[in-house]
């Protein structure tokens, strides 16, 4: 059960209307890692949750957290489009640098939903819900949490940085803040995870199941010029779970066969090979 309370988490209030960064705020709100993405993602994550109560109850948690900041951009859309007007747009547009990097105010904010947000990117795409990643399993589902997090935090911090606008700023020091936090919660339950279940997804398949192929699960394959990517842990280190240590092979060779598919029928029309068709066709 939800329930909605009419104050915003925190005071959104921006120091001057501006049509070109409500169009650029879009990108938090209905990018792909925005708000309205890591939302959907904690939300269905915490539906769909089996086992140990406090998962469910973290990720419920700080999904519904996440429906009041989309609530707070929602709302620091509309102040920064207070009094915003066609003329503004055309205005804009006479400036030939910004016609062509802004392109102007964004339409849909005059045209669809009357100076407010929208369910979009900074470009107008529509979210989408292919966005989110709620897979059933804990520890990969935690990770892409982290990932969402730490993309959506680094989008906000170049935000921060592209407006003087201090109440706007204010905003955004605040969300930062939580998705910091946020990233603190992901990486301890990743950590907890790691410690119960081993740090390789999915720990239900051992590394023994991979039987004649388990030699080739430490090698790193220098596949680019130089042999500058054997300089780290990855190359010459051990496996974070114990169960082996790496191998750089710095000259890797084909270990498969040339695939040699068979010629389709001709009725398929591939044209692979013209004249064996053609006498195919005339013996018909």
């Amino acid at each position: 059960m939800f329930r909605h309370q009419k104050e915003l988490q925190f005071e959104v209030k921006v120091d001057r209307p501006d049509p070109m960064l409500a169009r650029q705020v879009q990108e938090v709100l209905g990018g792909q890692f925005g708000e309205m993405t890591v939302m959907m993602q904690y939300l269905f994550q915490g539906f769909n949750c089996r086992g140990e109560e406090k998962y469910k109850d973290m990720l419920m948690d700080i999904g519904t957290e996440e429906i009041g900041h989309v609530e707070m951009l929602c709302s620091l859309i509309s102040q920064l489009l207070d009094g915003a007007s066609p003329e503004d747009q055309a205005e804009a547009a006479k400036d030939p640098a910004t016609a062509a990097i802004m392109g102007g105010i964004n339409p849909q904010h005059l045209l669809v939903s009357g100076l407010g947000g929208l369910p979009t990117n900074s470009l107008g795409v529509p979210w989408n819900g292919g966005y989110i990643v709620a897979s059933g399993n804990l520890l990969a589902d935690m990770r892409s949490n982290l990932h969402a997090e730490s993309q959506g935090r680094l989008q906000v911090a170049r935000l921060y940085h592209m407006t003087k606008d201090e109440g706007v700023r204010a905003t955004f020091r605040k969300m930062l803040a939580r998705d910091r936090y946020h990233q603190y919660q992901w990486m301890a339950a990743i950590k907890e995870l790691e410690e119960k279940n081993g740090v390789v997804v999915p720990a239900s398949f051992p590394p023994e199941a991979e039987l004649e192929s388990q030699p080739h699960a430490f090698e790193f394959w220098n596949l680019s010029e130089g042999t500058e990517s054997s300089e780290g842990l990855w190359a010459t280190g051990s496996a974070p779970d114990g169960t082996g240590d790496f191998v750089y092979v710095s000259e890797p060779v084909p270990q498969g066969q040339v695939p040699a598919p068979k010629v389709p029928a001709t009725e398929l029309h591939h044209d692979l090979d013209e004249w064996e068709s053609l006498k195919q066709a005339v013996k018909k």
